[in-house]
């Protein structure tokens, strides 16, 4: 039976309790993923919805901020100002309703922490985890092979057949780190 509170450092093959190997960055994997109008016009068809110019501007903008400034994981009310900056006639109700029909339908996946509002990301077609920092609200996407078999093999430990997951970390990022009292 394997132990899951001990892990070997493969650099000098001590065994570590409850710590994982620290990764190299070429382990860490980030995922850009690029969608296209006709992307947005199958999502919404397959919600048995029809295309309206303020869908079609919602997916838009939220695939946007991603492109254009990195701000891949939106609230509802961030969202809403993109949206509105192009459209002032697109409300608030409108932004959120449709958001929460695409998470509903796994178009978008919502990443919850703690008090702070809800953030949501268009769904990859390939699986990440996050890690949030607890004081600014900065979310990094990773995924780790090592992380990835420890789970499959916990869950094999208990009898599981794995089918999907979502593993999200919490701590403070290096800036907030930097600078504790400005956060």
């Amino acid at each position: 039976m394997t132990d899951f509170t001990t892990f070997t450092n493969s650099a000098t093959n001590d065994t570590v309790p409850g710590l994982l190997p620290r990764q190299n960055e070429n382990q860490i994997i980030t995922k850009n993923e690029r969608f296209q109008n006709d992307d947005f016009k199958k999502m919404i068809r397959s919600m048995g919805l029809k295309i309206t110019d303020q869908r079609m501007l919602i997916l838009r903008c939220m695939h946007d901020a991603d492109v254009m400034s990195g701000e891949r994981h939106v609230t509802a009310q961030e969202l809403f100002e993109k949206v509105a900056a192009v459209d002032s006639g697109v409300g608030f109700a409108t932004v959120y309703r449709f958001l929460r029909n695409l998470a509903e339908k796994s178009f978008v996946t919502e990443v919850r922490m703690g008090g702070q509002p809800s953030r949501y990301e268009l769904t990859s077609q390939e699986h990440h985890d996050h890690l949030t920092c607890t004081k600014c609200g900065k979310i990094c996407e990773f995924e780790n092979e090592k992380i990835e078999k420890l789970q499959a093999q916990v869950a094999e430990h208990f009898g599981f057949v794995l089918t999907s997951h979502i593993l999200e970390l919490y701590g403070v990022c290096p800036s907030c780190q930097a600078h504790p009292r400005l956060k």
